[in-house]
């Protein structure tokens, strides 16, 4: 069984997707609101979930600026990356996630959801197009 967990990481919140277990498909778990002042209490939950889906590898959506280089907020990616690999012993990689956020708003605009709706699910659905995009690419594979 080979589960990967996706995480779409905010300032305010995570959005979690994982696999199937042929890693086919990406379903969305939950939207976590991060604690605002202690990043323990975000790294012990992503811990929780990884406990709980038992995956083989955690995907963290990398957001790249435009031109590909690596901004400040891709820097608190790879550092919550480093800080939640001290406590676990999944694997990770990182998986560029330019627009994908707002490719989700989009849709969930074009589909009328108000903004409470919306927010409540967006990063939900981002991390679910980061692991799809990432199984599709064929990188889950190696």
């Amino acid at each position: 069984m080979r589960r990967i967990l996706a995480l779409d990481v905010g300032d305010r919140r995570i959005g979690f997707a994982v696999s199937d277990p042929l890693c086919i498909t990406a379903q969305g778990l939950e939207t976590y609101t991060r604690a605002t002042d202690d990043i323990d209490k975000d790294v012990e939950y992503i811990c929780e979930m990884a406990k709980k889906y038992a995956p083989v590898k955690l995907l963290y959506g990398l957001p790249k600026n435009m031109d590909g280089s690596l901004g400040f907020s891709a820097q608190k990616v790879l550092d919550l990356a480093e800080l939640v690999s001290k406590h676990t012993e999944f694997e990770h990689d990182f998986y560029d996630e330019r627009l994908t956020t707002m490719m989700v708003e989009r849709v969930l605009y074009e589909e009328k959801l108000d903004w409470k709706k919306r927010r409540k699910v967006v990063d939900k659905l981002a991390a679910v197009v980061i692991l799809q995009g990432y199984l599709d690419s064929g990188l889950a594979l190696k």
